[in-house]
């Protein structure tokens, strides 16, 4: 049985790819402070003998007992509001937590494949976004905790890949949605999902002509589950290239919920990016991925999955105390 550790596991996508990967037959090790994670995606899993659990911060020193055959490096804060509360453990994770795992890798001779972002791509002025643009990122802006974290995280994994030969995969996420996806964290989904349910007017930032790319969680999946078993060592886009303006989307949700809120607009928080496409070329190239789950389909499931959550969780307006980890 391959064995492979999920770092970032308790998260809404390392949850779905413990759950991947124990389908296809692997012993999954998940592993997670729980700064951002929640056990309750994972519960459902420590039942099962190939699957066992680490509470650990990947920034410390990482020791994983046995073999190991694959990483999967999925810890970090993803959500805005997570990111401008906990700056530091956000570039900590992506630098500090990235060379641990890297050196892990090296020791156990086991490929590692690490969660990058869009983001990197920052405020991009080029559209759509294909791997080779270098991006436009503001280094000491409020997001640049983010975005810088993994810029580096990126860097640092090629330097392993060609001083060391580490076997590596950088996969760059664009906006992923579904089941397990936290209310109130700053995202547009979840918020306008969660304000709709509650009977709250929907908050646009900016004019809502700003716009995004969103894909459903099992088509991202696919599509790492796909370039971890490449041969593939530069970064892939991983997303759903069907663009929207967040005002249209806004009018979707309304619809979707058949509620009858109001939309209402707000200043553009800084260095907000305008536009998010993929360029999946390199994707269907390499891969022969692309997305299949329309967000008609996609969004209905995830309404589902929100409409279940009991009225406490609904009416949570912060997720996390994070007061224990700033320092």
């Amino acid at each position: 049985m391959k064995r492979i550790l999920i770092t970032g596991a308790a998260g809404f996508l390392g949850s779905h790819l413990c759950d991947r990967f124990i389908k296809e037959g692997y012993f999954v090790i998940g592993m997670d402070n729980l700064i951002t994670g929640d056990l309750k995606n994972i519960e459902h899993l420590f039942k099962l003998e190939q699957f066992e659990f680490y509470h650990h911060d990947i920034t410390k020193f990482v020791h994983v007992p046995g073999n190991l055959d694959y990483i999967l490096h999925f810890a970090s804060p993803a959500s805005p509001i997570d990111y401008l509360k906990i700056p530091i453990q956000t570039l900590k994770v992506g630098s500090l937590g990235t060379h641990n795992l890297l050196g892990l890798a090296r020791v156990k001779n086991a490929r590692i494949l690490i969660a990058s972002t869009s983001e990197v791509y920052g405020d991009p002025l080029v559209h759509p976004q294909t791997e080779e643009y270098y991006g436009n990122v503001n280094t000491i802006g409020p997001r640049g905790v983010y975005d810088e974290a993994k810029r580096f995280q990126e860097s640092i994994t090629m330097a392993y890949h060609t001083f060391h030969g580490v076997e590596t995969r950088i996969v760059r996420i664009f906006n992923t949605y579904g089941p397990r996806m936290r209310l109130n964290d700053g995202r547009v989904i979840p918020a306008f999902i969660g304000q709709a349910i509650r009977g709250e007017d929907l908050t646009i930032f900016g004019d809502g002509m700003q716009t995004r790319s969103f894909c459903y969680v099992d088509d991202q999946v696919e599509g790492i589950y796909r370039l971890l078993h490449s041969d593939y060592v530069y970064p892939v886009n991983i997303g759903n290239p069907d663009e929207i303006t967040i005002k249209d989307f806004a009018e979707e949700i309304i619809k979707l919920t058949g509620t009858n809120q109001k939309v209402v607009y707000h200043p553009l928080p800084i260095n907000d990016p305008l536009q998010r496409q993929p360029d999946i070329t390199k994707a269907k190239n390499l891969l022969g991925w692309e997305a299949k789950v329309g967000r008609t389909e996609g969004m209905k499931i995830t309404y589902d999955y929100f409409k279940s959550l009991s009225k406490e969780e609904l009416s949570k307006e912060e997720h996390k105390d994070f007061s224990k980890y700033i320092f």
